[in-house]
């Protein structure tokens, strides 16, 4: 095997360690929260933990750009491409909808919805996008 598939292949084992104990901890802090655990702290307490759940969420997604950063050049552009691009779907997506919400009346739709759609347009560009050009 050579180095750049051993790279690779432990860059990706990094990822998805990483990727398992940050959504460990969001899982568990919205489980607990889904059971009342923090039905009583209050306005500051409420958003004490709107920063601590968005904590994994910011970690998962260093874990993604550290994949980037470890993997061989082929793997870097082709994850940063599906990134943008998923990136700027999920922001327009979002952006329309904010609008239809301002301007059409739509139903009003949480922000922190904007990362799993994120990782659902990252999903549906991963099939079309397998080169770096």
């Amino acid at each position: 095997m050579d180095m750049a598939n051993t790279r690779g292949t432990r860059a990706h084992k990094q990822y998805l360690f990483r990727t398992f104990a940050f959504m460990a901890g969001y899982t568990a802090v919205n489980v607990a929260a889904i059971f009342g655990a923090f039905d009583d702290i209050g306005r500051a307490g409420g958003l004490a933990l709107g920063l601590v759940v968005a904590a994994p969420v910011a970690g998962q997604l260093w874990a993604t750009l550290a994949l980037m950063n470890d993997s061989d050049e082929f793997v870097r552009a082709v994850t940063a491409k599906r990134f943008i691009v998923a990136s700027g779907l999920a922001m327009a997506l979002a952006t329309a909808w904010g609008f239809m919400e301002t301007y059409g009346d739509a139903p009003h739709i949480p922000a922190w919805l904007i990362y799993p759609l994120f990782w659902a347009m990252f999903g549906l560009v991963t099939p079309f996008i397998r080169t770096s050009r």
